[in-house]
């Protein structure tokens, strides 16, 4: 029997209560195994990082706040979230499997993560970028996207449109060449976006992990990234 792929996905913390647990939804776990991988939790442990790099066939950067550097937000503007162990350990991560082109799966925080280490730029709160901008960070709502036509989101997900829960008071506001857009929200919020130099790196701004025990068009994002997991060039 061929052995299940092995996804780690990083722990998220209780970030706004002192950062002293690891707090992380099961819907995750749940998703990748449905989708037929083995997924494991990764603390932040720097001596972690290479193993796992190399022994794990692909990673989750799971939904968060913390903050990000100045850096990475539009001039004038910067992160007002708790700092966290977890920024300089997920980074590692992250490009680490980047760099051996093993698959990455970017989740709301971890969407604004990829994107950023691409060159792309943040505002804090996107309510404040214009008067039509969507209710965003609201854990009832839900809104649609719209799936940009020749992005292998749009091959993955097989829909031009997608309705999609929303939870993110942050968002990226402009991408570099090194990205690609490959959704957004009818206000225009970028919602998706993809790496064209690597086999599989893709990242959204909603969850898809909360519609995993659903029949929601959203989860052959988690089918598409394990089983490219499976089928190394």
């Amino acid at each position: 029997m061929s052995r299940k792929p092995r996804i780690a996905v990083i722990m998220d913390e209780n970030t706004s209560s002192g950062g002293t647990l690891y707090e992380t939804t099961k819907a995750y776990f749940v998703a990748v195994q449905r989708a037929g991988g083995l997924p494991f939790g990764i603390p932040y442990l720097a001596e972690m990082i290479e193993p796992v790099v190399e022994e794990f066939d692909g990673f989750v950067s799971v939904g968060g706040r913390i903050r990000f550097p100045r850096d990475w937000y539009v001039a004038g503007d910067e992160s007002r979230y708790p700092s966290s162990e977890r920024l300089e350990i997920e980074q590692a991560l992250m490009r680490g499997f980047l760099e051996r082109d093993k698959p990455v799966l970017g989740i709301c925080n971890g969407m604004q993560m990829l994107a950023c280490l691409h060159g792309a730029r943040m505002v804090h709160e996107v309510r404040k970028t214009g008067p039509d901008i969507l209710t965003h960070d609201d854990r009832t709502a839900m809104h649609s996207v719209e799936i940009v036509p020749g992005t292998m989101l749009s091959r993955i997900l097989g829909t031009a449109r997608l309705d999609v829960n929303s939870r993110h008071q942050e968002a990226v506001v402009a991408v570099s060449d090194r990205a690609v857009i490959a959704a957004r929200a009818d206000d225009g919020v970028i919602e998706a976006v993809e790496i064209p130099s690597r086999r599989f790196a893709i990242g959204v701004q909603w969850h898809p992990e909360a519609f995993a025990t659903q029949d929601h068009p959203g989860n052959s994002l988690f089918s598409a990234f394990v089983q490219a997991t499976q089928h190394r060039s």
